[in-house]
């Protein structure tokens, strides 16, 4: 290891009132969290800003990545991303907050980088009826089914204000309206989440590989089939295997994806 990257930010919970109560303060504190827990995609985003400083913009249409998280970072709170350059040119990180390890990760960026996925390996399918998804259980989410496919229109002023919520000050994004990283990997939660009714749950990990930069005026699908669902710990995990797609014809990131869908205090409790 031969050189160190940091990058320092005021961590923001922008998820507070979405539908996964996990980012609640009241409701994360019954699962014995201090408050409600900043959500992994944006700990990732706030990784991926040395990703970007370290090998440049190509990184964001061509690199690769991995995350884990281990423990939470809370709103308002100092997080510390570290960098270090390894000998292979890879980039480890890992990210601190009140003096805790609460993420790692790796960053690469190779010379060859893999080919993009062939979209008939990723098909896509209805969403089921929002207010009538199935409860998220083994019986409803199965080791090769393919989820219903969720789509969203990127709109410059969603993807300026993503900017502002992951304190975000590299210029590129704002200058060529190009998708955060981060704002991407928040499709994988939606790719499960509007599947299943989950209730709180949490992202504990993801494997990320760039093919193409999305922009605003693009329309993208999150194509994903599950890969795993299985118990460790007490803890119920669902692994998904996502393609996000641009227009219906441009591969933009490919992630492997895992979450804890039900919380062994949910059974406990």
């Amino acid at each position: 290891m031969t050189a160190a990257l940091e990058h320092v930010v005021e961590a923001y919970n922008l998820s507070a009132a979405s539908e996964n109560k996990i980012h609640d303060d009241e409701v994360a504190r019954r699962f014995g969290f201090e408050g409600g827990l900043v959500p992994g995609v944006e700990v990732y985003a706030y990784m991926t800003t040395l990703a970007v400083r370290h090998f440049g913009p190509d990184w964001l249409g061509a690199g690769g990545a991995e995350c884990r998280f281990m423990k939470p970072v809370y709103d308002g709170r100092k997080a510390t991303v570290l960098g270090v350059v390894e000998g292979d040119g890879g980039l480890s990180l890992r990210v601190t907050s009140d003096g805790v390890l609460c993420a790692t990760g790796h960053a690469r960026l190779d010379g060859d980088p893999p080919a993009a996925p062939a979209l008939a390996d990723y098909p896509t399918a209805p969403l089921p009826d929002h207010a009538t998804r199935p409860v998220a259980s083994p019986e409803s989410i199965v080791p090769g089914a393919v989820l219903g496919t969720y789509e969203l229109d990127l709109k410059a002023d969603l993807l300026a204000q993503y900017l502002e919520d992951v304190r975000e000050d590299g210029p590129l994004y704002a200058r060529d309206t190009i998708a955060h990283p981060g704002y991407l990997l928040r499709l994988a939660n939606r790719a499960v989440a509007e599947n299943v009714r989950l209730g709180p749950w949490i992202h504990v990990g993801s494997k990320i590989q760039n093919h193409a930069v999305a922009r605003a005026g693009d329309r993208l699908a999150a194509r994903a089939s599950v890969t795993k669902e299985y118990t460790h710990k007490g803890h119920r995990f669902v692994e998904a295997d996502v393609l996000v797609v641009a227009n219906g014809e441009t591969p933009i990131t490919q992630i492997d994806h895992t979450a804890i869908y039900q919380p062994r205090q949910v059974t406990e409790g």
